[in-house]
């Protein structure tokens, strides 16, 4: 499994191109910005994107999805409990930005689901449902590379926050603990930040 990161967007959110050495196609993780960027690298190295898949469905991982789907006609896959935050996302960007946002919510949407499996190819990522810093939040896992991108759930020095409206502190501990207890020595890949290996 070939996995590429992007840093993008003005809140340095990690996008992640997954593919594998025997297909040209690939999985879009967070596309949180600079939606050209992310287009340029996929036709250079001459990939077919499949789909779209969001952790969760804040805007610093989303902006770049919409125009992402015009340009290769692929669906978004997100936990539906994420759907609201996502239709905020532009008027949320404008909050937390300061600034005019013309990028518009993606559409063509599919739900995720806990324990749902994406293959593509030779590979797959299963979900795994990790709420606390959103409702919707997920982690996808491929157990024989002992990967998993985690989101804004768990990065190398911390955790995502839950003050927000929607957040539960209970709720992210209980996800905590699941991914210690499942995925200890596995590499993770975060929502923001440098990857790291879970403590066992």
């Amino acid at each position: 499994m070939n996995i590429q990161k992007f840093v993008v967007g003005e809140l340095q959110a990690n996008c992640y191109l997954v593919s594998d050495n025997l297909s040209d196609q690939c999985l879009i993780i967070d596309p949180g910005d600079e939606a050209n960027f992310i287009s340029e690298n996929i036709l250079r190295q001459n990939l077919k994107p499949r789909g779209i898949i969001a952790t969760h469905g804040h805007f610093d991982h989303l902006l770049a999805a919409n125009e992402l789907q015009l340009a290769f006609d692929i669906p978004l896959f997100i936990h539906p409990e994420d759907e609201k935050i996502l239709n905020y996302m532009t008027d949320s960007a404008q909050h937390w930005l300061n600034r005019e946002i013309i990028e518009q919510p993606p559409s063509k949407i599919k739900y995720l689901k806990d324990g749902e499996k994406l293959k593509v190819m030779n590979y797959e990522l299963q979900i795994i449902h990790t709420p606390g810093h959103s409702p919707g939040g997920v982690c996808l896992f491929n157990k024989e590379e002992q990967i998993i991108f985690t989101g804004d759930t768990l990065f190398k020095n911390g955790i995502g926050r839950t003050d927000f409206s929607y957040g539960s502190p209970q709720k992210m501990k209980q996800s905590l603990q699941k991914i210690h207890e499942k995925f200890g020595g596995f590499t993770a890949y975060p929502g923001h930040g440098d990857e790291f290996i879970i403590p066992g």
